[in-house]
């Protein structure tokens, strides 16, 4: 027990002493205290447009919490672009019905922050199995867009942390 104790010590020294610094400490220096986001979905897909809108809004002002402000207050503004997703049989059962997709989403995001603009388009990829039941088949491909949509924006927060640690240097 004391030997990994010790290991954790040791680790510890060695991470903080090549200077490590959390994504946190890099999202600090992007976002400034209060953020705005508006969620734009393209005319693409209609019937989900509105579910779109819901949860991306949800996912950004899940990410930023409690400094999401109007417009007029923000000192960062996050604009996410929905562009569309392509449904791709992926996979077939003996009988020729799909069993799988692959799920392409497009999200472009534009950032204004104190440091400047930013602008990036993200293509995330999810696969959702499907079952013989439409109902399930429906669900399955709506949480594989919402998947998609989430790895989206990691990514693109990912990049925007990465361009302001390189900017920092």
């Amino acid at each position: 027990m004391r030997s990994i104790n010790n290991f954790f010590i040791v680790l510890l020294l060695f991470v903080g002493g090549c200077g490590y610094k959390p994504s946190s400490h890099y999202t600090q220096n992007i976002f400034d205290q209060s953020v705005y986001a508006d969620v734009k979905v393209s005319r693409a897909e209609p019937e989900n447009a509105a579910y779109i809108r819901d949860e991306l809004q949800r996912m950004i002002i899940q990410h930023f919490g409690g400094r999401m402000v109007s417009k007029e207050q923000a000192q960062s503004v996050i604009i996410a672009s929905y562009e569309g997703s392509s449904f791709n049989p992926a996979g077939y059962d003996a009988s020729g019905y799909i069993t799988s997709y692959q799920v392409v989403t497009r999200v472009h995001f534009a950032m204004k922050t104190r440091q400047g603009a930013l602008s990036h388009t993200i293509t995330s990829i999810t696969e959702a199995s499907l079952d013989a039941s439409t109902l399930v088949s429906s669900r399955a491909k709506t949480e594989a867009l919402r998947k998609g949509l989430e790895k989206a924006l990691d990514e693109f927060l990912a990049y925007a942390i990465a361009k302001g640690a390189l900017s920092q240097k």
